[in-house]
């Protein structure tokens, strides 16, 4: 018979997978919330820098706490964690004052770091293997950084390279399409496809968002950052309730198949001719004590 503090804990875990079916949806309600959140933390700030950081704080910590609550996917709440992890993302990698290509160099060490303990830990980087609470944990920690990287990474290209706005958002255009041209055509890992178009949406969605909301002497349009952030607010409301009301972005299966199979990855993923050999390891199945 299990102990008391084994059934707690279970109790407490996850009883289907916590992150949505990825979809052509779902790329479009990440790029939103990638431009609301750069354009939601630039006005907070132009307001406030205390009502930012307040904004920021207590709104990541509140979506995160009602994210891990909750033992199933559920749109709104993760969506409204993906926001509020937009918001202080953006704050965090406007924090450090080491500039946008130290900022850049940084993030990228701490994203390889979250990435290298993940799979130390778990064995597999796959989305489709968020069914227990470390996985998760693991999970919110990336998506953090990446939030972070991509920041430092499109204000390297618009500030300290000189491109400008609306170039960096053709650039990053092109960029996201590397990964799933690559996954398509020539067989690179799903998994390693996800991460890297999921690392440039960040910068993606936020140089479309200080392209439509900065000022003319700035490269933009000059809609500003307020109206740019409730109409991006406004799409992906509109967008996570279809999800709510369809139920389209619910993965179907159960956490047992998903942790029994070794999280998700598949043979496709372990031995796909794009994915080093050396790397190949690193999305290869275990099994989950």
């Amino acid at each position: 018979m299990p102990s008391s503090s084994h059934s707690r804990t279970h109790g407490r875990e996850p009883i289907a997978p916590k992150v949505p079916k990825i979809t052509a949806l779902f790329w479009v309600v990440k790029i939103l919330t990638t431009g609301m959140g750069e354009a939601t933390s630039d006005y907070l700030a132009h307001l406030s820098l205390v009502l930012a950081g307040a904004v920021g704080i207590l709104g990541f910590t509140l979506a995160l706490w009602l994210q891990f609550r909750a033992r199933s996917y559920s749109a709104p709440v993760y969506w409204f964690a993906v926001m509020m992890v937009a918001v202080f993302g953006t704050m965090a990698a406007d924090g450090p004052p080491i500039g946008h290509i130290g900022s850049t160099v940084f993030y990228i060490v701490v994203l390889a770091t979250v990435f290298y303990a993940w799979h130390r830990r778990e064995g597999t980087l796959s989305i489709h293997s968020i069914v227990t609470r470390r996985r998760e944990t693991y999970y919110w920690l990336t998506v953090l950084a990446t939030f972070a990287l991509g920041t430092a990474t499109g204000d390297l290209t618009a500030d300290s390279l000189h491109f400008g706005y609306l170039p960096s958002a053709i650039l990053f255009t092109a960029v996201i399409l590397v990964p799933a041209v690559a996954w398509w055509r020539f067989g690179l890992s799903e998994v390693v496809a996800f991460w890297s178009a999921y690392v440039v949406t960040r910068p993606l969605g936020a140089s479309f968002a200080d392209w439509l909301g900065k000022p003319a002497g700035r490269s933009g349009v000059g809609l500003g950052d307020g109206l740019v952030a409730l109409a991006a607010l406004i799409v992906i409301v509109v967008l996570v309730g279809y999800l709510t009301v369809t139920r389209g972005g619910i993965q179907r299966g159960a956490v047992e198949s998903a942790v029994v199979g070794g999280g998700g990855t598949s043979n496709d993923d372990v031995n796909a001719p794009g994915l080093p050999r050396q790397a190949r390891s690193w999305f290869s199945r275990v099994e989950v004590d």
